[in-house]
């Protein structure tokens, strides 16, 4: 392999390692706050990529993972549901990208940290989010990240 292709792979390697905070090391789960669902915060433990599904296996297997880029401090990845909420598929994720717009900008000073799928909804109904398919960042599209109590 050539000295440049094993830099750009240790350089990729690098970035991914430091952009994907919400993982947790294989194996190890980490009870910090990275995840607000169903109104509370959530500690996670990655475990898997997914390639995009095909068919209707989304919308049954997949929660939908919102993953700001920009807001307000504190703001934390907004699954669409939590464990012991029904509709939650046990931290199988399908990646959305999240943007406050200008109009949004111009209604909040400051922006308020959103916690549940339904405030993001409702933003967004405002007309103050912009909700995009797919991941913004070097999280994958498709992966699993169960979510866990929070402890100190």
């Amino acid at each position: 392999m050539s000295r440049r292709l094993s830099l750009i792979l240790l350089v990729v390697a690098l970035a991914l390692a430091i952009a994907v905070p919400v993982y947790a090391l294989p194996g190890k789960p980490d009870f910090g706050e990275h995840v607000y669902a169903d109104g509370e915060a959530w500690g996670t433990k990655a475990t898997a990529v997914f390639k995009e599904p095909r068919g209707n296996s989304e919308e049954k297997s997949f929660d939908v993972l919102y993953i700001f880029t920009n807001g307000a401090e504190g703001q934390l990845l907004v699954g669409e549901a939590a464990p012991g909420n029904p509709e939650y598929n046990g931290g199988r994720w399908q990646s959305m990208g999240v943007t406050w717009n200008a109009a949004g900008m111009a209604a909040h000073d400051p922006l308020p940290v959103l916690k549940s799928e339904e405030e993001i909804m409702l933003h967004a109904g405002l007309g103050h989010l912009d909700i995009t398919d797919g991941s913004p960042d070097f999280h994958p599209d498709y992966f699993e990240c169960p979510l866990l109590p929070v402890k100190e």
